[in-house]
């Protein structure tokens, strides 16, 4: 088992039939998509994943068809971490651990409330991991909804000296928060990993932990060339990272169904049903497509030019 999850994590985006049931068939084609578009590890039941809308059996469901699919190729995490009781969270998170996968993430602001401070924090962690499996690596995820709640010093500090989590979804959208985090934890097992675009190079130049934002969901093998080649391309790098800071200013419409959309034009499967976003995101954002066929034309053109990079300097060595 990893101890560290790091590098390119998608969060994943549940597909539905037209009947409002999980795509099986479809979900296992995603899954092939971003393994084969650079993921380092994936990120399942999340809020990418519409969690929230989704019953504990399909929560358990999808974490154990994503481990079985994978067969060890990525590591997998999981969440499906929403209710608010005690005995709810323990239920659910006991279900999703029992399904194999590598890393079960917990969720900010099931731990505590916006008013709460780091010792009611703290007692509803030490109450979760008295009830979980001893042996397996936990993660932190700053999910944004029903409301953002980022992790103070003392939570952080608190979290990576136990030695039990490896692993931080970032959501603070600050590259000094990001820079302060990656020294409170240095020496720890527990990473920095940032889900911003807007500071997504910047904060892996400063040591983050890689990328684990929703633009993954279109173009992962760009953010993985950022990551594993822009130090050496500088130019390059700076230019693509523009690219995409712009390019995620999709997100706001409509996502995850925006991003849904996106692979049923690809073929990857074929409903863009969102029980989160039910209405139909044609008619409330125009010229999506447009966007849609844009932000392709530049992955396509950033693509061309780190292949002509990459042949180049294999032909100075």
């Amino acid at each position: 088992m990893k101890t560290k999850l790091d590098g390119i994590i998608p969060v994943m985006i549940t597909p539905f039939t037209p009947a409002n049931r999980i795509d099986w068939r479809g979900y296992e084609a995603l899954i092939e998509w971003y393994i084969d578009n650079g993921a380092q590890a994936l990120f399942a039941v999340c809020q990418s994943s519409e969690m929230q809308h989704l019953s504990l059996d399909e929560r358990r469901d999808l974490a154990r068809f994503t481990v079985e699919r994978v067969a060890g190729r990525v590591p997998v995490v999981a969440s499906g971490h929403v209710s608010d009781t005690r005995a709810g969270q323990r239920e659910e998170l006991a279900a999703v651990a029992a399904t194999g996968v590598d890393g079960l993430v917990l969720v900010t602001n099931r731990l505590a409330g916006l008013e709460e401070g780091a010792e009611a924090f703290r007692a509803r962690v030490e109450d979760l991991l008295a009830v979980l499996p001893p042996d397996l690596p936990l993660g932190l995820y700053e999910c944004p909804a029903p409301f953002r709640r980022l992790l103070g010093d003392e939570e952080i500090a608190y979290c990576a000296g136990s030695g039990r989590f490896t692993f931080l979804k970032d959501v603070s959208c600050d590259l000094g928060v990001v820079r302060r985090r990656l020294e409170l934890v240095r020496g720890t097992p527990l990473g920095i990993n940032n889900a911003n675009a807007a500071i997504a190079w910047p904060a892996m130049q400063a040591g983050a932990s890689g990328f684990c934002g929703v633009m993954l969901n279109f173009h992962p093998d760009l953010y993985r060339w950022l990551q594993d080649h822009g130090a050496a391309h500088p130019e390059l790098a700076e230019d693509l990272a523009t690219f995409l800071v712009m390019a995620a200013m999709s997100e706001a419409f409509g996502y995850p169904k925006l991003a849904k959309h996106y692979h049923v034009r690809r073929g990857t499967f074929a409903c863009d049903a969102s029980r989160a976003v039910p209405f139909d995101i044609h008619e409330r954002y125009w010229a999506l497509d447009t966007i849609l066929d844009r932000m392709d034309h530049g992955a396509d053109r950033f693509r061309r030019r780190i292949a002509a990079a990459q042949a180049k300097g294999k032909s100075a060595a």
